[in-house]
C-alpha cells in the first residue's frame, strides 16, 4: 500500500507543475511513480483527480477541491514533523518565505545568502511577489509585508520603514528643468510603479516637517517592475519615486540625482509576519533573529 502523504505530495506537485515529468524531477522520482501515486489516490476516492490528454492535464472539479485540502494537510504534517526541532537549537529543514519583488531582490538577498552560509542545514524557498499572500493557506512560514497591516491573526514584528526617494537623470533635468516645490511635479513625467493589486499611484505625498504636500502626478508610462522603472529614469524619460535601497547605487554614481531634497518622500511601514498559533522551530526562530538584526526598527 502506498503512503498516502507521499501520494498527496506527488499529486499536489503534479497539479502545480502541470505534468508528471516535471513533478518527478522536483520530487526525485520517476514519472511512472508519480503516476502510480496519483492513481492510488484516485482508486481510493473512486473518482478522477486529473483529466489527462497527450498535450495537457487539468484538475477535475473534485481534483481542485482535493488539491486545496491536500496542501493544507501537507503543511500541517510538515509542522508536526518540525515539533522535534522546538527542543533542538540546530536550525534545519526548509523555510518557505515570501517577500515583495523589489525588496526581496535588492535588500533581502544579502541576508538570505548570509543566513544560508551560517546555517548549512537550512534550505530557503523564497517566492517574490507583490500580490497579497495568505501564509496559512499557501504554506508560507514567514512573509515580509510593506504597507499597513490588514490583519491581527499573525505575529507581526515591525521593521525599519521602507524609505522612498524622488530622483531623475541629469539629462532629464537639463531638458525639462528641476522641480523646486512638489506642485512642480504636475508639469513633469512622473514614473509610477504599477502594483499587482492596483494601478500606479497618481498622488504623491511629500513632507516638509509635519506638513504634507499632496500632488496629482501623471505619466504615460506605468511599469510593474523596478529595474524597468529605473531604466526609464536612466534614459531620461521622467522623474521616479522609488525605494532608496534600490536607487542608491545609481545616485552614488551620479546616474540619477535626488530632486526636492528639502522635502521628505514617504516611507512605508514594513513588518515580518509569521503564524501566531504555531510553535516556532529553530530555523524560523533563527531567521527572525537575523531579520531583526539586519532590518529592525533601530
Amino acid at each position: 500500500m502506498m503512503d498516502r502523504l507521499s501520494s498527496m505530495s506527488a499529486f499536489v506537485m503534479a497539479a502545480e507543475l502541470g505534468s508528471y515529468a516535471r513533478a518527478a524531477e522536483r520530487l526525485n522520482l520517476s514519472p511512472q511513480m508519480v503516476a502510480k501515486h496519483v492513481s492510488a489516490l484516485e482508486q481510493r476516492l473512486g473518482a478522477r483527480l486529473l483529466n489527462r490528454t497527450t498535450r495537457r492535464q487539468s484538475l477535475t472539479e473534485l481534483g481542485s477541491a482535493y488539491y486545496e485540502r491536500c496542501k493544507h494537510i501537507l503543511t500541517e504534517a510538515e509542522a508536526a514533523d518540525s515539533l522535534a526541532q522546538i527542543m533542538n537549537d540546530t536550525p534545519r529543514g526548509k523555510l518557505k518565505i515570501t517577500a515583495p519583488v523589489t525588496f526581496g531582490s535588492y535588500s533581502l538577498m544579502p541576508l538570505i545568502t548570509e543566513f544560508l552560509r551560517d546555517n548549512p542545514e537550512v534550505e530557503i524557498d523564497l517566492h517574490l511577489t507583490d500580490r497579497f499572500v495568505d501564509l496559512v493557506d499557501e504554506g508560507y512560514e514567514a512573509a515580509f509585508r510593506i504597507g499597513p497591516l490588514a490583519t491581527n491573526s499573525l505575529t507581526a514584528r515591525p521593521l525599519a520603514p521602507y524609505r522612498l526617494v524622488v530622483c531623475a537623470s541629469p539629462a532629464y533635468l537639463a531638458a525639462r528643468g528641476t522641480p523646486q516645490v512638489p506642485a512642480d511635479l504636475m508639469h513633469h513625467e512622473c514614473l509610477g510603479y504599477a502594483f499587482w493589486s492596483r494601478p500606479a499611484d497618481r498622488e504623491w505625498v511629500l513632507y516638509q516637517g509635519p506638513t504634507p504636500y499632496r500632488v496629482q502626478v501623471a505619466s504615460r508610462l506605468q511599469i510593474n517592475e523596478s529595474r524597468a522603472l529605473m531604466s526609464a529614469a536612466l534614459e531620461g524619460f521622467g522623474i521616479v519615486l522609488g525605494p532608496e535601497d534600490f536607487l542608491r547605487p545609481a545616485l552614488l554614481r551620479g546616474e540619477l540625482v535626488q530632486v526636492l531634497a528639502n522635502f521628505e518622500a514617504p516611507s512605508r511601514p514594513m513588518h515580518l509576519l509569521y503564524t501566531a498559533n504555531r510553535q516556532r522551530t529553530a530555523k524560523l526562530r533563527r531567521f527572525v533573529e537575523a531579520v531583526l538584526e539586519r532590518f529592525g526598527p533601530a
